[in-house]
């Protein structure tokens, strides 16, 4: 054989290895800390989105428990700076979560694991992507790679999503909606306007787009945050006088601006502060929770096992009491970071040191839309559907700054303010409009909804992704 040949053949090989290595996925037939084999399909894999960079993003991809090639298939994203999808997947409406009871790192254990039935894979395939890169187990081999933007996130999501399809072509046929909730709520429908205007362009693999889903989202606009005061008033937080001194006293600057133009102003927004201290503001019914300070003895020893596991602690959460709802974030923490876990899900070896549920501010992100209000105009313009929900004891992003800037897209009515019903009972309050547009709030729920209301939730889903009535 001359060299010649040889030289092509070795390319021809070293080829097919770079392709196999690119569609490489994992399935997942067991979990750390969860007894017997998962009783739902779960793949794991990677996707390259930055050719450049080298940068993947990381996915868990669960077929529906129900009829997986009918179900529609959803693409979630989850919210935060750089926060892992783990969080929606373990705490939110993924098939499995966490055994709330205390963990005592005792070698060789991982938290326990069960299943959970409200799952929202009972009625669709759901893809939970880590997204931007530097999320969850998504990585670069180019610490450039990191350099993202709400734009280049969701253009790598659309790159994504066209590779994904590719290689899952059995899905292609499927009703596809892209969903997320908090800060993805700025995302999504930039992703999903993507999408519509690729189809528009006959581009392939032709997705069979059909709307997206937001939860608690935020736009980018200052109703987001300026909302906390009325919806804090409402609730009782915060008195008539503190409110009627905001609202006279802090315009266009009543939560957002830490540094208010006023003397009034910035004693007001101090005692709303120190009021705000008072509550948890992700259900402003829980308990506010003190974080403990472990032991000597418990630090050591938590400490010891995680170096074991990963070789390194960087990050470690605060550890909050068993009854916190925060105690769900250290058990993820310690399970994550554990190698058996990292091992079945195809983490790829040395492409992240340690998990952690959120970067904050850690890597560069550049905030580059503006609103993404005109999304949600464009996108349900063009004959797409839209559920817009909020829990509405989320004092974060509260249901009033959803439900009003719903209002400002000024789509006519078409199903007046009224309860929707589970078990004979309100399960919160819904609006539908022209456009496909339908806005509901989830009784009970905070943010994220259906961390706190999963059945109100997963009714919510089925309905709508039925194209019914809530």
């Amino acid at each position: 054989m001359d060299a010649q040949l040889l030289s092509r053949l070795l390319f021809l090989l070293l080829s097919l290895i770079i392709v196999s290595g690119e569609a490489a996925t994992t399935l997942v037939t067991s979990l750390p800390g969860f007894d017997g084999a998962l009783p739902f399909h779960l793949e794991t894999g990677y996707v390259t989105v930055d050719e450049e960079h080298d940068s993947e993003l990381f996915y868990y991809f669960i077929e529906s428990e129900g009829d997986p090639r009918r179900d529609p298939v959803i693409l979630w994203l989850t919210g935060g700076d750089r926060c892992s999808v783990l969080s929606a997947l373990l705490f939110e409406m993924g098939p499995l979560r966490f055994v709330i009871e205390p963990y005592d790192g005792a070698a060789g254990t991982v938290p326990r694991l069960h299943y959970h039935p409200y799952s929202w894979t009972k009625a669709a395939s759901v893809i939970f992507v880590d997204s931007p890169v530097g999320a969850g187990f998504s990585f670069s081999r180019d610490p450039r790679g990191y350099d993202v933007g709400e734009v280049s996130s969701s253009l790598q999501l659309k790159t994504f999503l066209a590779k994904w399809f590719t290689e899952h072509p059995d899905f292609l046929s499927n009703h596809f909606y892209v969903g997320g909730d908090s800060y993805a709520g700025k995302i999504v429908p930039n992703v999903a306007q993507k999408i519509s205007e690729d189809i528009e362009a006959g581009l392939k693999p032709a997705i069979n787009l059909k709307g997206y889903l937001v939860g608690n989202p935020i736009t980018g606009e200052a109703i987001d945050l300026d909302s906390r005061v009325p919806y804090l008033h409402g609730v009782g937080v915060i008195s008539d006088q503190l409110y009627e001194t905001i609202m006279e006293h802090c315009h266009g600057e009543r939560y957002g601006n830490p540094n208010p133009k006023n003397v009034i102003c910035a004693q007001a927004m101090d005692r709303l502060k120190a009021l705000l201290e008072e509550i948890y503001n992700s259900q402003i019914l829980y308990k506010k929770c003190n974080y403990l300070s472990p032991t000597p003895n418990d630090k050591t020893t938590h400490a010891r096992i995680l170096q074991q596991e990963t070789g390194a602690l960087k990050h470690p959460p605060p550890r909050p009491q068993v009854d916190c709802h925060g105690y769900i974030t250290y058990l993820a923490y310690v399970w994550a970071n554990n190698n058996i876990t990292r091992e079945n899900l195809g983490i790829k070896e040395g492409s992240m040191g340690e998990w952690v549920r959120c970067h904050e501010k850690d890597l560069p992100f550049t905030h580059d839309i503006e609103s993404s209000i005109k999304y949600h105009r464009n996108i349900t313009s063009k004959g797409y559907r839209a559920l817009v929900y909020s829990g509405d004891h989320d004092a974060v992003v509260p249901f009033l700054g959803t439900q009003s800037w719903v209002r400002s897209l000024n789509f006519s009515i078409i199903d007046e303010w009224r309860a929707w019903h589970l078990d004979g009972q309100s399960a919160g309050f819904t609006i539908a409009y022209t456009n496909n547009m339908t806005f509901a709030t989830v009784k009970g729920g905070g943010h994220t909804a259906p961390s706190y209301q999963p059945e109100r939730c997963l009714a919510m889903l089925r309905r709508w992704i039925s194209s019914k009535p809530l």
